[in-house]
């Protein structure tokens, strides 16, 4: 399509979503060209093309990936989105995995905490482009997978999975770099680093084979952990803000959004050292989530 035709299908989605009026133009700015390269690629490729978008909580990924899609589309293929927090295990799986291993892996989020089974199974389905796949879809509020009579449906044919996570393509660290708690969490929950190893052997084992998928990674990159923090919290507080007090109980206060992001830590900090040196596209976010600066590696 014209890129007229481009430019106005990002305007309508801004409008849909409530972001803000400048976001159309900034869109044109940093994602169209990263939506042409993966085009380019793509077309060349001789089967599916897995586009990675990896960025921490709160940094607008979900929305990205969504637009990454679109623009994909407007160069003439089929995409569509996985997000990673649709793999989650179930509640019971968790519980369990709570029970054997440590008891903070009840609370999901971090690597261990996830189906990657089902993960490769969708990816291996959708690669073939011979039959319809079912993309998997988890429901936050439930804290369980949706039922998978309502997972959406992808056509035979698929041209460019965008496939997004906060941890999407992490990498485990050093062995001896996790003797040492960096947080509250670790030293009074985690003190004999049963819990940060595990984390850490799965991002060495089995989450490897997920995370090598992507044909090309695209990194969007926090100014610093405490911005993250921040971004956590003020999408908790629009939370507490819309729904009613009788509904109170999912919402976490100011400090329950401090312990919490502290699962995260870890490997977030880990992602921020390491990842930009490999990642084809890094995207620097302001405070505000803004792009800053757009840093091209391998695919420029």
């Amino acid at each position: 399509m014209a890129g007229d035709d481009a430019r106005d299908r990002v305007a309508e989605f801004a409008a849909g979503q409530g972001l803000p009026p400048d976001f159309a133009e900034t869109a044109r700015r940093t994602y169209a060209p990263i939506a042409r390269a993966a085009a380019e690629r793509a077309k060349a490729a001789p089967g599916l093309f897995v586009l990675g978008l990896c960025g921490p909580q709160g940094s607008g990924k979900s929305t990205g990936a969504a637009v990454l899609a679109l623009l994909i589309e407007e160069a003439g293929l089929r995409s569509a989105v996985l997000s990673l927090d649709d793999l989650y295990l179930t509640r019971a799986a968790r519980e369990r995995l709570a029970a054997q291993v440590h008891p903070l892996f009840v609370t999901r989020g971090v690597p261990g905490t996830h189906d990657v089974a089902l993960g490769l199974a969708v990816l291996d389905g959708l690669a073939t482009r011979r039959e319809a796949v079912a993309l998997p879809r988890f429901d936050k509020a439930r804290d369980d997978p949706c039922p998978a009579a309502e997972w959406p449906v992808v056509p035979a044919g698929l041209d460019v999975l965008v496939f997004e996570g906060w941890c999407l393509g992490a990498r485990a660290e050093p062995v001896e770099a996790l003797a040492v708690p960096i947080n509250d969490l670790e030293r009074t929950e985690d003190p004999d680093g049963v819990w940060r190893g595990h984390v850490n052997a799965a991002l060495a084992g089995p989450y490897r084979a997920l995370f090598e998928r992507p044909d090309m990674l695209v990194m969007l990159r926090a100014p610093d952990f405490p911005t993250v923090a921040g971004w956590r919290e003020e999408q908790e507080a629009k939370l507490r803000a819309s729904i009613r007090s009788g509904d109170a109980s999912r919402v976490m206060d100011a400090a329950g959004v401090a312990r919490f992001v502290q699962h995260y830590e870890r490997t977030t900090r880990q992602i921020d050292r390491e990842m930009p040196t490999r990642a084809d596209v890094v995207m620097a976010l302001n405070k505000r989530r803004g792009v800053s600066r757009v840093d091209w590696h391998e695919t420029a």
